[in-house]
């Protein structure tokens, strides 16, 4: 069975809002074995949606349909699943007297608008709305199936996972499972990546029903490698994801920093953890920008213990005990990674200067950027590297590549 998406809303196309409502079910449709080939967006014009469900309909089994099944004039959803259905609304009195009762609960009065959200087409079913006043709706077309639900995120998803889930799973007659992983990389770029994995792709390809690779580019949070499997249930499925992983993980080594939604600075966090070792920062370019990642972890104040945001030189002077000089240079970094350790009291003391623009500074170009790391009893060390992009790309790049930096001298731990 095949399952599209429409999404509602002339919101979504001017980008006033971001539509995560259909990547949560994209994500939804593939965990529950379920194909779904095309996600659409469409505003708030009944041609143009009678348009859209019936272009879905016409290659995919189902369609969910999400928003547009609010109370004032432009929530039409409901109009144009009846035209396509080519049938009229029936008003559902009892839906009525549930959402008035809804709004004396709290306290208020029903408006005349909110009577719009219990008309329902001829022949549809009602799913019961749980969490607010729209109900959604499965719609029968021919041996088709509609399913609308609302656009308010809370609301879809229940919705979705309490009745439209399920009811998909009947009529695909499937237990199939569609599992995916994806693992996080920094360091290459996507061309070098497909370059590595080329030899394992083409094994892939020659499997007739084996997993599936695809390179997801995520700017400042690297590249990510998606893995994907289809197979008749889950614990075979999470087998086949596993042995795949540790089949890519063997080819791209220690590039591969996290799983899923674990990020640089989770990833960090976790090992400074297992080696009960704390963090100082010394930042003046990223001028924060490092430390607010960190604390973005649940549990930071375990192993970190603060920054010291040196942007003025005067500041690297006084505090850092960085020597007099350029402070766009190894030598400063390393001295700054020493003092953040020295003034924070931390195992680890790391830094980052360098020149984010639009000038160049100290004779360096724009992109230039050193990091300090002091760790153990070794004196400290330093890395230069160049990095593109305008100043907000720059920094953000160095934030990211000094925690690469952490993670691999914790790695030699």
């Amino acid at each position: 069975m095949k399952c599209e998406v429409v999404a509602i809303g002339t919101e979504l196309l001017l980008g006033q809002i971001v539509d995560t409502n259909s990547s949560w079910m994209g994500e939804q449709l593939a965990l529950a074995g379920i194909d779904s080939h095309f996600q659409t967006k469409v505003g708030d014009n009944r041609e143009r949606m009678v348009l859209a469900l019936r272009t879905a309909l016409a290659r995919s089994d189902a369609v969910i349909v999400c928003g547009g099944l609010g109370p004032t004039q432009d929530d039409i959803t409901r109009e144009a699943i009846a035209e396509v259905m080519n049938v009229s609304l029936v008003r559902d009195e009892a839906i009525v007297e549930k959402i008035a009762a809804m709004f004396a609960s709290r306290g208020r009065q029903m408006a005349e608008n909110n009577a719009r959200q219990a008309d329902v087409p001829a022949g549809a079913s009602v799913i019961e709305q749980v969490r607010g006043t729209a109900p959604g709706l499965i719609c029968p077309v021919g041996h088709k199936v509609i399913y609308a639900v609302p656009g308010v995120p809370h609301e879809m998803r229940e919705m979705v996972e309490r009745a439209v889930l399920p009811d998909l799973q009947v009529r695909a007659g499937t237990t199939a499972t569609i599992l995916s992983r994806t693992l996080r990389t920094w360091g290459l770029a996507e061309s070098a990546l497909a370059e590595k994995l080329g030899p394992r792709l083409e094994e892939l390809d020659q499997m007739e029903s084996g997993p599936t690779i695809a390179f997801l580019a995520s700017g400042i949070e690297g590249i990510k490698v998606r893995i994907t499997v289809k197979d008749a249930d889950a614990e075979s499925a999470k087998a086949v994801l596993s042995a795949e992983e540790a089949t890519v993980r063997a080819i791209l080594g220690d590039i591969v920093f996290g799983v899923d939604d674990e990020t640089m600075e989770d990833t960090v966090g976790a090992m400074l953890k297992a080696r009960s070792l704390t963090l100082g920062l010394a930042e003046s370019m990223t001028g924060g920008l490092v430390a607010s990642r960190l604390t973005n972890v649940v549990g930071a104040s375990d192993w970190f213990r603060g920054s010291v945001v040196s942007y003025a030189s005067e500041v690297k002077f006084d505090l850092l005990d960085v020597p007099e000089g350029p402070v766009v240079s190894a030598e400063a970094a390393k001295a700054m990674a020493e003092g953040a350790r020295k003034a924070l009291g931390a195992d680890v003391g790391l830094a980052v200067t360098g020149v984010a623009g639009p000038a160049e500074q100290d004779g360096q170009p724009v992109g230039t950027v050193f990091f300090g790391i002091a760790m153990g009893d070794t004196p400290a060390d330093s890395s230069e590297v160049h990095l593109p992009g305008d100043r907000i790309l720059v920094r953000q790049f160095a934030a990211i590549s000094l925690l690469d930096l952490l993670r691999h001298k914790l790695l030699q731990q």
